[in-house]
């Protein structure tokens, strides 16, 4: 059991790569703290999941794009469980197709401000405790991945320096910081408002453009995360773990 008695906080916990991560993180032994913002439902069946590992999951219906909810997350979970041992933070939102500057801010709020509340809010705990941070970025973040996307890209090429950021300021406590830039993952995210057809080219597109010749599901980047919590990864820190099927490769070499 890679992560026997740990305590994960895992935000955008009920759906998507963080439903796949937190029951991953389940089934090596972590208690869960399960955030989530608006589907009772989805958090309820995923929460009932976890718990089939016999391990605790806690409920954490937060606004984490939100000082104040972030705050509360953070008091309610070392109330609840002592402390926190690994930080997941996923929660995202993916606007594509604007530039409304409205937009921009409700993706800076929940794909960056939140992660900067949450490490600032536990940053006590960790600087006790030690731990893991994982942060998740995104290969949009890195290079030009698909049009329609600069905001989105933004902000998740700030989420790679406030990786580095804190990995440097955290690193003397025992705390290991760093990201996943997944690429084109199966998600309600990345199928929100298409089509079955429209979904279906998008799915034939990508796939023709990575070398392995799929995109990706949410247990792909489960599988680096729990990696990046364990002690396998105690030399790591600062890095930006791409998971994308060797598409970024496949971008580079076909110039």
């Amino acid at each position: 059991m890679k992560l026997e008695n740990k305590i994960s906080l895992v935000t955008g916990g009920s759906r998507g790569i963080g439903r796949a991560t937190a029951i991953k993180f389940a089934s090596e032994g972590s208690h869960i703290i399960l955030n989530y913002r608006s589907n009772d439902e989805e958090a309820n069946t995923t929460c009932n999941d976890i718990k089939k590992f016999k391990v605790n999951c806690m409920k954490a219906k937060y606004d984490i794009s939100r000082q104040d909810e972030a705050k509360e997350l953070v008091v309610e979970s070392i109330k609840q469980f002592g402390g926190v041992d690994i930080l997941f933070n996923n929660a995202g939102i993916m606007l594509t197709n604007t530039y409304d500057i409205k937009d921009f801010e409700k993706m800076i709020n929940t794909n960056l401000y939140s992660m900067v509340y949450l490490i600032e809010g536990l940053k006590e705990n960790f600087m006790k405790r030690g731990g893991k941070i994982i942060n998740v970025s995104s290969v949009a973040g890195i290079t030009t991945a698909l049009e329609g996307t600069t905001y989105y890209s933004i902000t998740k090429g700030a989420v790679i320096t406030l990786t580095r950021r804190y990995a440097y300021e955290l690193g003397k406590y025992k705390v290991n910081v760093n990201a996943i830039a997944p690429g084109y993952i199966e998600t309600d995210l990345t199928k929100k408002g298409k089509s079955e057809d429209e979904w279906k080219k998008i799915v034939e597109s990508i796939s023709k453009k990575t070398i392995l010749g799929r995109i990706g599901r949410p247990e792909d980047i489960a599988n680096v995360a729990l990696f990046l919590a364990s002690d396998d990864s105690d030399f790591i820190t600062g890095q930006i773990i791409v998971a994308d099927g060797g598409r970024i490769d496949y971008i580079t070499h076909s110039l």
